[in-house]
Formats: C-alpha cells, sequence, structure tokens
C-alpha cells in the first residue's frame, strides 16, 4: 500500500484541481489535484480512503470545496486512451440525474472492465502498457486475415414496409417512430432498409435487442443484407457475456469510429461512438431493457434521449409496444407507423382456447394439444410448447404431512430440477441456494415425496414418452448456461434438427422459425390475477409473440392457449390478435386508477437482516419526504403510500420492504427526489441496512 499523500501547502499554488467521478456510494464527485494538465473525460488514478481507484475526470479548473492540505493528489493519469466523449459525458450525467445516483456509478461499469481496473494498469504484466496498447499489440500479432462481407441480400420491402421506411429516411435530425407491426410483418427489414440509407452516406447505426440470445442472428441479418455498405470489421458486438478482453475489443472499435454498426443489449446505449446517425430498439416493449441491479436504468428511454442529443432519429419496434410508448404515439410525441399484413403469404396464426376446467389432462397437457403436436410432426411440421416456468416441478410435497420444499434463506420455495438421471436437486431461484433433493420427508419421514406441478424439464420429460420418436429440445436459462449453447440450439431449431421445441420466454423473443405449426401454451393463467397491474400488459405480450412463432413458412399455423379463464378479456383480444383493442381497455383502466402512463412513480426498497429495522427506515424516510411536501406545498401533487414488505419478503436471509411514491408531475417528482435523497445519507447503514431508490420502476 502506497502511503497516503497530501498536497504539500506550498506546491498547492502550482496545482490545477478537478472534480473525479468514482464508482462508490457516494454522492461525489471528489477533488483531487494534479500536477500536469488534464482534460474532461480523462481517466485517472487516484487514492480514495485506504484504496486506489480509476476514476473520470468531469470538472477541471474547479475551486475546491476543501482547503488545498486536505487534498489528495492524482497519482496518474491514464494515457493509453484519449478523454473520453463530451457527448458521452453527458448522457452518463443526465442518466446519473435522472435516476438519482451518484455519476461515477454511471460511468464506470459502463466501461469495460480492463479500463476500470486498476491492476491492469500495475505490475509485471502491465508494465508501462496499458490495457489498450496490449489489446492493440496483441491484434498486430494474431495477424488475422480480413474477414470478407458476403454479397448483400437484394432488400425487397411489401408496399407498407416501403411506407414506413420512406418516412424514417424522410425525418431531418430528430424524431421518434413507434414501428407496430404485427408479428412477422418485417419490422427488421424496415431497420435495415433505414440503416443502409444512413451507412451508404457514411453514417453510424446503434441497434438495441432485448437479449443475447438474439445477437448471433441479428448480425447475420445486417452482413447479408448490409453487404454492400459495411465490412465485418465495421460490426461491433456489445453483451453482458463476452469476455473482458472481447468486449474492450469492440467497444475501442465503436470508440474509434472504426465500428459504424454497434448491435448490443441494454448495455450498448452507453457505447461510446463518434456520432450515432441512427438508433433502432427491437422489441422495444421488452422488460429486459430495464436494469433491475445498480443503476436502474432504461434502455429504451435512454435511447431516445440520446437520438435527440445526436440529433438523429429513433425507431422503437414491436408487435406489443409498452404502454407508455403507445400513449406517447398517442398524443403525438411518437410518430405511429404501422405494418398490418405479414411479410409473407401467410396469415396470422389460428388462436384456439382450450378450457381445461371440462377436460382431463394427461400431465397437464390437454387432448386437443396433443393431438395437434401428433399431426404437425405427421406433416414434417415442427411444434413448440411454451411454458414460462423452468426446472423440474415448482415444489417438492409430502402428501402425509404438508411438508413443502421451502428454501432455508428465503420466504419462497425450493424448485425441483432434475440432475441427471433420476438425482433431483432443490433449487433457489431468488437466492441461488442447491441441494440434494431429500429421499424422504425431513418432517416425518414419508420416502414418498412427490413434486407438484410443472417445470420444462418435466414437461420435455413428458413430451419424451408421448412422441418417443419426436426429437425433443428445451430452451430456458439452465440448458443455456454454456456459453454459445443456446445459439447452437437455436441454429439446430432452423436447421429442422428439432421436432418439437419446449421453451421459457427465451423463445418468443425475435426468433424466426420457418417451419413452426403449432404452439401450444401451457400453465399461462398464473399472471392473470397478480397483484403487479404490469401483468396483464407483460402476459398479453408474452402471448402474442410466442404465438406469432407459428405460421411464418406461408403454411398455417395454431396456437393453442390452454386456460381455465377462457372468457377473459384478454384471452378474447389475443384470439382477435387485437393488440389495438387490448391496449385501449387497458389504457382507460390507468387512468382511471391514476397509474402510469398518466402517473409517475419511483420506489424506494430497504434491505436489513431484520424486517422491523427495513420497515422503521422507510418510515422514517417517508415522514421526513412528508415534512418535505408540506414545506413546498406539493401534498396533492406527489403521494406516499405505507412502507410494505415485498411478496418474497426475505431473499438470501435479508428481508426486504418498500416504499412506493407516485406523482401527477415528473418534474415535482423529481424535485421531491433531489430534496429527499440528502436526507437519507449513505446507502450503507448500520446493522446492514441498505436501501436502493429506482425511478419509473417496471415491478411493485
Amino acid at each position: 500500500m502506497p502511503p497516503v499523500s497530501r498536497v504539500p501547502i506550498s506546491e498547492a499554488s502550482a496545482l490545477r484541481y478537478c472534480r473525479v467521478a468514482l464508482d462508490v456510494p457516494l454522492a461525489g464527485p471528489f477533488d483531487y489535484a494534479s500536477a500536469e494538465p488534464v482534460e474532461a473525460g480523462d481517466r485517472v488514478l487516484v487514492p480514495f480512503g485506504r484504496r486506489r481507484l480509476i476514476g473520470v475526470v468531469i470538472q477541471i479548473d474547479i475551486e475546491p470545496t476543501l482547503p488545498p492540505e486536505q487534498i489528495r493528489p492524482i497519482e496518474r493519469v491514464l494515457r493509453d486512451l484519449g478523454p473520453l466523449l463530451p457527448k458521452w459525458l453527458a448522457l452518463a450525467e443526465f442518466a446519473a440525474g435522472y435516476y438519482q445516483r451518484p455519476v461515477g456509478e454511471v460511468m464506470l461499469p459502463a466501461l469495460p472492465v480492463p479500463l476500470r481496473r486498476v491492476s491492469s494498469y500495475e505490475g509485471k504484466r502491465a508494465g508501462q502498457q496499458g490495457p489498450v496498447e496490449r489489446l492493440k499489440k496483441r491484434r498486430v500479432s494474431q495477424s488475422q486475415p480480413e474477414v470478407g462481407t458476403p454479397l448483400a441480400d437484394s432488400l425487397t420491402l411489401t408496399s407498407q414496409q416501403q411506407h414506413a421506411a420512406d418516412q424514417i429516411m424522410a425525418a431531418s435530425g430528430f424524431a421518434a417512430f413507434l414501428l407496430f407491426g404485427v408479428t412477422g410483418s418485417g419490422k427488421t427489414q424496415v431497420y435495415l432498409t433505414v440503416a443502409q440509407a444512413v451507412l451508404a452516406r457514411g453514417g453510424r447505426v446503434l441497434f438495441l435487442v432485448p437479449e443475447i440470445n438474439l445477437t448471433p442472428q441479428f448480425a447475420q441479418a445486417l452482413l447479408q443484407k448490409l453487404g454492400s455498405v459495411v465490412t465485418h470489421d465495421e460490426v461491433a458486438i456489445l453483451h453482458s457475456r463476452l469476455a473482458d478482453g472481447e468486449r474492450l475489443d469492440a467497444w475501442l472499435r465503436a470508440h474509434e469510429g472504426q465500428a459504424r454498426i454497434v448491435l448490443g443489449t441494454r448495455l450498448a446505449i452507453f457505447v461510446s461512438m463518434p456520432a450515432i446517425d441512427l438508433i433502432v430498439v427491437d422489441e422495444e416493449h421488452d422488460p429486459s431493457y430495464k436494469q433491475q441491479e445498480g443503476l436502474r436504468y432504461s434502455a429504451r428511454d435512454l435511447a431516445v434521449w440520446r437520438a435527440r442529443q445526436e440529433n438523429a432519429p429513433v425507431i422503437l419496434g414491436s408487435a406489443t409496444p409498452s404502454l407508455e410508448s403507445w400513449h406517447k404515439a398517442e398524443r403525438g410525441d411518437y410518430q405511429r407507423l404501422t405494418l398490418t399484413e405479414r411479410a409473407s403469404a401467410a396469415a396470422l396464426p389460428t388462436v384456439q382456447l382450450i378450457d381445461t376446467r371440462r377436460l382431463e389432462l394427461n400431465k397437464g397437457l390437454a387432448p386437443q394439444l396433443i393431438d395437434a403436436i401428433g399431426l404437425a410432426l405427421s406433416q414434417a411440421r415442427q411444434a413448440l410448447v411454451y411454458l414460462n416456468r423452468r426446472g423440474y416441478a415448482p415444489v417438492l410435497h409430502c402428501n402425509s404431512c404438508g411438508w413443502v420444499s421451502q428454501c432455508d434463506h428465503c420466504t419462497a420455495f425450493s424448485v425441483v430440477h432434475r440432475a441427471g438421471g433420476h438425482r433431483m436437486r432443490l433449487h433457489c431461484h431468488h437466492c441461488g441456494a442447491q441441494r440434494v433433493a431429500p429421499a424422504s420427508c425431513p418432517s416425518c419421514g414419508d420416502p414418498d415425496l412427490q413434486p407438484m406441478g410443472r417445470g420444462t424439464q418435466r414437461l420435455e420429460e413428458h413430451l419424451a414418452q408421448l412422441f418417443p420418436q419426436a426429437r425433443i429440445a428445451r430452451i430456458d436459462a439452465d440448458s443455456t448456461r454454456r456459453k454459445g449453447s443456446a445459439q447452437d440450439l437455436f441454429e439446430q431449431v432452423h436447421a429442422g434438427e428439432v421436432d418439437i421445441l419446449v421453451g421459457t420466454q427465451m423463445v418468443s423473443k425475435g426468433h424466426d422459425f420457418g417451419n413452426l405449426g403449432v404452439v401450444g401454451v401451457v400453465n399461462a393463467d398464473a399472471m392473470l390475477f397478480s397483484q403487479d397491474f404490469r401483468a396483464p400488459e407483460r402476459l398479453f405480450a408474452q402471448l402474442l409473440q410466442v404465438a406469432g412463432r407459428a405460421g411464418r413458412d406461408g403454411k398455417s399455423g395454431l396456437v393453442m392457449i390452454q386456460t381455465g379463464y377462457p372468457e377473459q378479456p384478454l384471452y378474447q383480444a389475443l384470439k382477435r390478435h387485437d393488440y389495438e383493442g387490448f391496449a385501449r381497455s387497458l389504457m382507460l383502466e390507468r387512468e382511471a386508477a391514476g397509474l402510469p402512463p398518466f402517473a409517475f412513480q419511483a420506489l424506494l426498497t430497504a434491505e436489513a437482516t431484520q424486517l422491523p429495522d427495513a420497515l422503521g427506515f422507510l418510515e422514517a424516510a417517508r415522514a421526513t419526504a412528508l415534512a418535505w411536501l408540506q414545506a413546498h406545498q406539493l401534498n396533492e401533487v406527489v403521494t406516499l403510500y405505507d412502507a410494505v414488505p415485498l411478496r418474497v419478503v426475505r431473499v438470501a436471509k435479508i428481508c426486504r420492504a418498500q416504499l412506493l411514491i407516485e406523482a401527477s408531475s415528473r418534474a415535482a417528482l423529481h424535485r421531491l427526489l433531489r430534496g429527499w435523497l440528502i436526507s437519507l445519507g449513505s446507502r450503507h447503514g448500520t446493522g446492514g441496512l441498505r436501501w436502493q431508490l429506482e425511478v419509473d420502476p417496471l415491478e411493485i
């Protein structure tokens, strides 16, 4: 550990003072002194307490807030990379302000790990070089041959697609477009047509997709369709499963302007590019665009802000737009472009509701669905069975005494997973704890323990018994843990090497299965009566998206949904493929209840080893906020609800509670948050208490 140094008073007049953003749970930024010139956007190595950290200079030539003798010097300015771009700094500062986080907690996690890791610049391996120089040296030593791009396929559009593309290409400067198209209507063709025009004039494009598993097929489409205007080396892919070196390489190619297309998941919204001339957000409704840890940002919303910053158009595409985007299109903030027909000759699939109340199910499957799968297989077509619940069964149960497999660390059940052969393990999907399933009941000793309910593993097992000659593949979070495994499985499906596909919502997002004849949906009713007001919107989107996988090859498609509530308006709208009607009804309900998008929310969550501590913190915070509202005469604009435990109260032995804040004015909400957060103090309190504020929460 180097000695802690301070700036000698005699040298203070020769120093420059600057503010540095650090990734620490304190407000910041922090004042430092530098004996050499620094610029805003420089990365610097600085002492912080007993540690040494890499930070980003955000202000220079400042008047320090502390006496000179208390200001510590910058140890080193990292010169292997030029200063971060002013527009990038502005994006990070906006996100920090809107989501009420220290700017360092935005900037540093957005950078590739080697650029923010002290060990990258020290030690025998680092020498005098930083990770950027080492990467460039490695590129040269590997001497990779240039990868030729295949001749581009032609982009042939329908009249509706062409009209949408023309409207977007005619935009001058910033414009936000909601591309609303039925499943299979060819929204991607519109994206690519507009991107081709942008790239042909030397521009740059940022594509966002909701899932890592979608990047391979999207990258392939980019190169196939845009090969005349972009090369393989000009496409950079960014997502969280890349190795540190891969992510640094992609980020650096974008930062230095070599990459003219960046394709990635939500973290790609923070990529550094010299300029962006078009932003595309595919499946803009998807909850995956909202980060649920750390900085809880919406990549979709930041995409619109960044497009405005870049004075460029942004396309938000979906067959089931979020109600927030739909509302903005209704009031004219976004321009809605509609594709009502499938791009192929096929009609939309027929949706059939199977009333399970009058049926004897075969291990969870209706006879009609089993027959439909058999018919599809006899016609050499594929079937998809959708169940949004991974594992073998939701719970292990003892019929003798009622014991169930409760997680030892959470107020949740441990899910039964098959571990190979007949071996079973219990997994908690909340804290990740695993253990071998007991051979007999821990409570009464009865050896006849039974799994209750069904997950994708059990469904896969049953389908193999029903159709022993069929080739069955399961795609869920368990079967795709290994790097590249999801891509391999999807390629098998596309190649016709799979007859029956069993999957969770991973299979519903953007995949074009050309030979899929029938889709079966089981256990859809679980979300119908959720306390979360967004549950119906999510369920409709999931079901319409998965239904849209069927019948894309010019042949008819059939979707069969098992339900005990076929009369529900949600299912009736789904049967008609009527998103617009469903959205109108939900909008009326939301407006009458004063819920988003007609109100604005924030959620304060507290965690502690004891629930009373978490609730006590929230109640004290609520009292402080109420006093602030009273003093600023905002009582009638902002509502603070009572602090309540979360539905799953305890996770990993930590108890959780939440406090909902709701306002009729976004400005009033943020005014409260700015004034209120100062009084809450550090996010890491005594007794293990921690708190987290989320603006525009998706789950309550």
